[in-house]
C-alpha cells in the first residue's frame, strides 16, 4: 500500500486521524480513530468493535497518522484489501508505541 503524499509524520502537530492495525486472538483488525490510545483501551476492554469484541486484541502492531478523516478512511479501504501478510509489513512500516506501553492489552 503506497503511504501516498496524504499522510503526515507522527511528529507533525496536525495528525489529528490514525489508520491502525490490531494483533487479534484470531487475526488481524484494522480500524481509524481520532484518539488512538482511548480507541485502542476500548478495543482492549471489550468496548470496541464487533470483531474485536469476539477476537480480542493481542498487540497494537502499527499506526499511520492523518491530517483528516477522508485520507484515513480511504487507505484504511486499501489496507482491508491487502491479505494478511500484506498488513502486517505495513504495520513494520509505521510502527507505534502509546505512552506507558499500553500497546498490549
Amino acid at each position: 500500500m503506497d503511504s501516498g503524499s496524504q499522510a503526515v509524520s507522527s511528529s507533525a502537530a496536525g495528525a489529528q486521524w490514525y489508520l491502525y492495525l490490531l494483533e487479534c486472538q484470531r487475526g488481524t483488525y484494522a480500524g481509524i480513530t481520532n484518539n488512538l490510545a482511548k480507541r485502542y483501551h476500548a478495543h482492549c476492554m471489550g468496548k470496541g468493535a464487533r470483531y474485536t469484541r469476539a477476537n480480542p486484541p493481542i498487540a497494537l502492531l502499527g499506526a499511520q497518522p492523518f491530517a483528516d478523516r477522508a485520507a484515513a478512511s480511504r487507505a484504511e479501504y486499501q489496507l482491508k484489501q491487502q491479505s494478511p501478510s500484506q498488513k502486517r509489513q505495513w504495520a513494520a512500516q509505521w510502527p507505534y508505541l502509546l505512552c506507558n506501553e499500553e500497546s498490549t492489552c
